[in-house]
C-alpha cells in the first residue's frame, strides 16, 4: 500500500504519518512534508522517485506526473487499468493526504501580488480531484481532524464505501472553497468585488432544529469560522428564526461599542433598547418600549449577564437570550425554564464580523452588495440645517435613533429619550404611518415621547411628518436629508423651534 502526503498545514501530520507506516503503508512525499518527515524519523519517498523527473519551475511542477495520478486514478477492478498501470510501472497509490498552500493566509499578511500568485496551489487541487475521482478505490484526506477516523477505519478493516464517499464530498468542497476564495480576491482586486461570478461559500456550524418553518430544514453556515469562535450555547439549541433574530439583536446591541447596551427584538424588528449606567437599568427602560411584543422575544446584551437582571429578565417569558458573558448564577436562575435558549460570545462585549459583503436571496439568484454601516462619524458630523442646534444629550439620543433605524425595516423611524428608545415604527409603507404608529404604540405603553429625539433612515418627503413630531414633543431630529421639499422641512423645524441635522447617507434596510 502506498500513501501519498503533501501538506500545508503540519498540524498532527507526523504522528498520522507514523501511524500510517506502522500500518504498512510506503510513504511518498513532496518538499517540506517530506524534510518533516525525514527529520521525524519516517522512511519516506521523496516525489521526484516516483515521477523520475526533479521539481521544477521553482517547485510549480513536482506531482503533475502520470507516476501519480496514474497511481491514483487507473480503476482497480478494470483488467485494462490494472494492465496499463502494470505496462507502464505505475505503482497504486491508496491514500492521498493533501492539504493546499495558505492562500488565505497570505492575502491577509501581504499585496505582493507576486507572492500571492506563488501561493495559489496547483498540484495540490489536482491530487484531491483526482484521489475524490477514484473514491472507490483510493482514501482522499483532506482535513486534519479525519486523521484519527482514518487510522481507526483502516486498522479494524472499516474503510467502507460510504466512509470513502464521505471524504470524497468533503475534498470536493475543499476544492471548490479554494477556488471560489481565490476568484473572489481576484474580483475584489480588479474587478471591485463584482465580477460576472459571485462565490458564496460557508462551513456549516450547526444544524438548526428546522427553518423558518417545521416542514423546512435548516443549518447556520458560518464565513471564517465566527460562530465556531463566538458562539456557545448554555441551554437550549438555536432554531432558525433564533439566528436571525439574535443578528439583529446583536448588530444593535454591539453597535455601541462598550456602552451598557440592551436590544429586544421580536421578528427581527427592535421592540426595545436603552443605554444607561447600569445593564439592569438599560433592560428596564427597554422593556418599558413595547413589553407586549418583547414577550417571547430575544434579548442581546452588551455585557455581563448576573444574577440580578436574570432575575428580572425571568419575569416575563423571553425565548432568547444572548450575552456577552454570563455569570454561572445567572445561568441557573433560568434551569427550570425549558423553553428559555441561553448563548453567550464569552467575551467581554458582544462583538460582529463586519462583513464586507451582504447578499439576499430572491426567487432565480440573489442581489449582492456592500454591506452597509453607520459611519462613526455620521452623527457627530451631520448637518445642522435648522437655526437651533441639539444639546449634547439630545445628540446623543439622535445617535441611538438613527443607529437604531439605521438596523430596523424601512420605511422607519425611531423616537429616543433620556437613552431610551420610547417608541418605534418600522416596516411601513408610508413614513408617515410608521410615524403614528409609533406614536400609537407609546401611548398605549403609558410612554411620553415629549422632549424625544427622532430619527428617520431616509428622508422626509413632506414637512408633515415634521408638524406630527413637533405636535408630540419631539426636540431634535436627525435624517439623511435629500427631499426636493428639503427648504418646507427646515421651514418647518425652525417654526417649531426644533433642531434638525442632514447626515446625507441614507440606510434602506428591505
Amino acid at each position: 500500500m502506498r500513501a501519498l502526503i503533501s501538506v500545508s498545514d503540519k498540524e498532527g501530520i507526523v504522528l498520522f504519518a507514523k501511524e500510517l507506516e506502522e500500518l504498512g503503508f510506503e510513504i511518498i512525499s513532496t518538499g517540506g512534508t517530506f524534510r518533516l518527515l525525514k527529520e521525524e524519523g519516517i522512511k519516506a519517498l521523496e516525489i521526484s522517485e516516483v515521477t523520475k523527473f526533479p521539481e521544477m519551475f521553482d517547485g510549480r511542477v513536482k506531482t503533475l506526473n502520470p507516476y501519480i495520478h496514474g497511481g491514483i486514478l487507473h480503476k482497480r477492478d478494470s483488467d485494462a487499468h490494472v494492465q496499463t498501470a502494470k505496462e507502464h510501472n505505475i505503482k497504486a497509490i491508496d491514500l492521498v493526504c493533501v492539504n493546499l498552500y495558505p492562500f488565505k493566509e497570505t492575502i491577509n499578511k501581504t499585496d505582493d501580488f507576486d507572492e500571492i500568485i506563488e501561493n495559489i496551489d496547483i498540484g495540490g487541487p489536482a491530487m484531491v480531484r483526482s484521489a475524490a475521482k477514484n473514491f472507490n478505490d483510493v482514501l482522499i484526506v483532506t482535513d486534519i481532524t479525519d486523521y484519527d477516523e482514518v487510522i481507526k477505519r483502516v486498522k479494524d478493516d472499516s474503510n467502507t464505501m460510504e466512509f470513502r464517499r464521505d471524504l470524497m464530498i468533503k475534498a470536493y468542497e475543499h476544492t471548490a472553497a479554494y477556488d471560489s476564495m481565490i476568484a473572489n480576491y481576484m474580483n475584489r482586486r480588479f474587478n471591485s468585488g463584482f465580477g460576472d461570478k459571485q462565490f458564496i461559500v460557508g462551513k456549516k456550524a450547526f444544524d438548526t432544529r428546522y427553518g423558518e418553518n417545521p416542514h423546512q430544514k435548516g443549518a447556520l453556515y458560518e464565513f471564517d469560522s465566527f460562530f465556531t469562535d463566538n458562539f456557545k450555547a448554555l441551554k437550549g439549541e438555536a432554531s432558525f428564526n433564533n439566528m436571525t433574530d439574535i443578528n439583529g439583536a446583536i448588530k444593535i446591541a454591539a453597535s455601541f461599542g462598550t456602552d451598557k447596551a440592551v436590544s429586544i427584538i421580536k421578528h427581527a424588528n427592535p421592540c426595545g433598547f436603552a443605554i444607561k449606567d447600569t445593564l439592569y437599568d438599560s433592560y428596564v427602560e427597554a422593556l418599558r418600549c413595547d413589553p407586549i411584543s418583547a414577550f417571547g422575544g430575544v434579548v442581546a446584551i452588551n455585557g455581563l449577564l448576573d444574577e440580578k437582571l436574570a432575575l428580572k429578565i425571568n419575569e416575563i417569558f423571553t425565548e432568547v437570550i444572548i450575552a456577552a458573558k454570563v455569570s454561572p448564577k445567572a445561568l441557573k436562575v433560568f434551569e427550570s425554564k425549558k423553553r428559555i435558549k441561553i448563548f453567550t460570545q464569552d467575551a467581554e462585549y458582544l462583538t460582529l464580523a463586519n462583513d464586507l459583503y451582504d447578499f439576499k436571496h430572491i426567487d432565480g439568484g440573489f442581489v449582492y452588495q456592500d454591506s452597509d454601516k453607520v459611519g462613526e462619524s455620521e452623527v457627530r458630523d451631520a448637518k445642522v440645517v435648522s437655526k437651533l442646534e441639539a444639546s449634547k444629550d439630545e445628540k446623543k439620543d439622535l445617535e441611538i435613533a438613527y443607529k437604531v433605524a439605521s438596523l430596523t425595516k424601512s420605511n422607519c423611524v425611531v423616537y429616543v429619550k433620556n437613552g431610551s428608545m420610547v417608541a418605534i415604527g418600522m416596516g411601513m409603507t408610508s413614513r408617515v404611518d410608521a410615524a403614528k404608529c409609533a406614536l400609537k404604540k407609546a401611548i398605549e405603553s403609558g410612554l411620553d415621547v415629549s422632549g424625544s429625539s427622532l430619527a428617520s433612515e431616509a428622508f422626509f418627503p413632506f414637512r408633515d411628518s415634521i408638524d406630527a413630531a413637533a405636535k408630540a414633543g419631539v426636540k431634535a431630529i436627525i435624517e439623511p436629508g435629500g427631499s426636493i421639499r428639503d427648504d418646507e422641512v427646515i421651514q418647518a423645524a425652525d417654526e417649531h423651534g426644533m433642531s434638525l441635522y442632514f447626515s446625507e447617507v441614507r440606510h434602506f434596510l428591505h
